[in-house]
């Protein structure tokens, strides 16, 4: 029972936690709209770069066509992405609404463009990572670009680059074409933003080593870098010879020592180095160095 109730406890925290964050990313991404980029004429790709053009167009509130236009693709997505993923996803998008409805007339941060580019773009990416780390998003072109995917053989990332392309040779008619260019340099910078917040900065490897000296190799990571190691038993594919691989995860910073020590021990080691988007749970804490 007193497990039970932790439990609960421990789901409210995070459902807290999520609505906190995703309140905070989605506002976020309405003030870099608002304050930073549609009074200098750059827009963002996805559903609010055509709610900016639809808005342009018609003189109406961008918060209004923000919201239309991404509700019925989130309706059509539902079963394919999931309750939990959609509902925090509407209410994001509500949040976002709101957001540039109450800052639409607010007075622009800056009319040089080319700040208002790097700063949006640093804001907008920041918001969009924060949503989508904590189980939302605030585009609907994902939504289309997963379900078109799923029925054909295109990439999702193919998918969104094509409709993004299509958006701002779209801008450039209505905006002119600097403010198309420098659209696209903010979608660019707001891409990175959002690995880096998604991801973290401290990004991990997984590494993958064979060779005869497995044994002093794995020894000498964990005590010089403080890694524990794995071994994997696998087969030779020409020779048939068993083989037993070294797999484990550093960080970034570590991948240099770490190939210097195998390199030490045996210079014709197979190294695999990978990138690795998140880790969690196992024992991947930094033990004391000997």
């Amino acid at each position: 029972m007193g497990a039970e109730k932790a439990h609960k406890r421990m789901t409210a925290v995070h459902f807290l936690q999520r609505l906190v964050f995703i309140t905070i990313g989605a506002f976020m991404m309405g003030l870099a709209l608002e304050v930073f980029l549609v009074p200098n004429q750059v827009i963002d790709g996805g559903i609010a770069g055509i709610s900016i053009i639809v808005s342009e167009i018609t003189g109406l509130p961008l918060g209004l066509f923000i919201f239309i236009l991404n509700v019925p693709f989130l309706l059509l997505g539902y079963k394919q992405i999931g309750k939990t993923f959609a509902y925090s996803t509407l209410y994001g998008i509500a949040v976002m609404s709101v957001t540039t409805s109450w800052l639409h007339h607010a007075e622009a941060f800056t009319s040089e463009k080319l700040l208002a580019v790097l700063f949006g773009g640093v804001i907008l990416g920041a918001g969009v990572g924060l949503v989508m780390r904590f189980g939302g998003s605030l585009d609907g072109t994902e939504i289309v670009a997963i379900l078109i995917s799923k029925k054909s053989k295109i990439s999702v990332g193919q998918i969104i680059m094509f409709i993004n392309v299509f958006i701002f040779i779209v801008a450039g008619f209505v905006f002119g074409w600097d403010s198309a260019m420098y659209s696209i340099f903010t979608y660019y910078i707001a891409f990175k933003l959002i690995d880096i917040v998604v991801e973290g900065l401290n990004e991990s490897k997984s590494v993958t080593i064979i060779s005869n000296d497995y044994e002093e190799i794995s020894g000498a990571i964990m005590d010089r870098l403080g890694r524990n190691t794995t071994f994997i038993y696998a087969k030779g594919g020409y020779m048939k010879e068993d083989i037993q691989m070294i797999y484990c995860v550093v960080t970034r910073l570590e991948v240099a020592k770490l190939r210097s020590i195998v390199q030490e021990i045996d210079r014709r080691a197979f190294i695999a180095i990978e990138h690795v988007s998140d880790v969690m749970g196992g024992n991947f804490d930094k033990a004391n160095i000997h």
